[in-house]
């Protein structure tokens, strides 16, 4: 799939993030079931782990002549561990936070890295947020609001919490890779990342929180679809796919995350979203939508 002369059909390219956005939001469910059989870093580490593995071997030759002394290694090496950490730091609170909320909540307040991106891409390029953006912010942020409040409005599930600040470190992690990837190896940026949030969660699975595993069948299921599909083969088809489709394109495609999160957790989990919580959903999708299809047209910036 990465090789190839030519630019390959649409549909097939559409069709490989589709197939990312789906493994992803799968995922949720899977993670969720197994977290009562392992500890969570213990569980990250082995992912991870796993993973490296997997694109090591996916590399090992093609992309050993990236690996040569110089800058664009030095470069490609700390661009990597950059990234890693902020991913990492998204998997960890995203991971922790399932333990207290549903996977259909965690999917779609997962998904709010994707209109986090512009605005902070404002704030890094000192460029105002066009309008579309502000209000496709606001409209997700209130969704957000009305998913996960519990109770009265200003009460907000821990796990709520850990999974909104898991779209915060997702979102910064996405800025990096858009800074990095035109100026570096892609091979190297790409192992190097996932093998930096091994490297983390083996330092710290066992001193954070007691490490525990219970060989179960879910612990397999999750370990398999997460290190191979989910992250390698994910990051993978992303990096293939992305040097012809657009950001925005991809991001818009990833918007189908969480509608795939819901779904699985609905038909494997029984997980049922209440009215608050259907509304809340709809304007987080709302609020992708409107960020990355920017409806709005009356000026391009708001007025300083």
């Amino acid at each position: 799939m990465i090789a190839g002369s030519g630019r390959p059909p649409s549909w097939r390219i559409d069709a490989g993030l589709v197939f990312v956005a789906m493994i992803w939001g799968t995922t949720f469910v899977l993670v969720k079931e197994a977290l009562p059989d392992v500890s969570t870093l213990l569980f990250l580490a082995l992912r991870f782990a796993f993973a490296s593995l997997v694109l090591v071997a996916i590399f090992w030759g093609k992309g050993r002549a990236d690996v040569a002394p110089g800058p664009n290694l030095g470069l490609s090496l700390r661009a990597g561990v950059l990234a890693g950490f902020f991913l990492f730091s998204g998997y960890v609170l995203q991971t922790f936070g399932l333990k207290y909320t549903t996977a259909a909540k965690a999917g779609f307040v997962t998904g709010l890295y994707i209109p986090l991106v512009p605005l902070f891409a404002a704030v890094l390029y000192r460029k105002l947020p066009k309008s579309a953006e502000v209000v496709g912010v606001a409209c997700a942020f209130a969704g957000m609001v009305l998913l996960t409040a519990q109770g009265d409005l200003l009460s907000i599930g821990m796990g709520d919490l850990l999974v909104a600040g898991c779209a915060v470190a997702y979102a910064i992690h996405i800025l990096i890779l858009g800074y990095f990837a035109a100026r570096t190896s892609v091979p190297v940026l790409t192992v190097t990342q996932i093998a930096t949030a091994a490297v983390l969660g083996g330092l710290t699975f066992w001193w954070v929180e007691p490490p525990r595993v219970r060989w179960s069948g879910k612990v397999w299921m999750a370990l398999g679809v997460t290190s191979v599909l989910a992250t390698a083969l994910a990051f993978l088809i992303q990096t293939w796919a992305q040097q012809y489709s657009s950001p925005t394109r991809t991001a818009l495609i990833f918007a189908m995350e969480p509608v795939f999160a819901w779904v699985t957790s609905y038909l494997l989990l029984g997980e049922v979203l209440n009215a608050r919580g259907i509304v809340g959903a709809v304007l987080i999708l709302a609020g992708i939508l409107m960020v990355e299809l920017k409806p709005l047209r009356f000026g391009r910036h708001l007025p300083t």
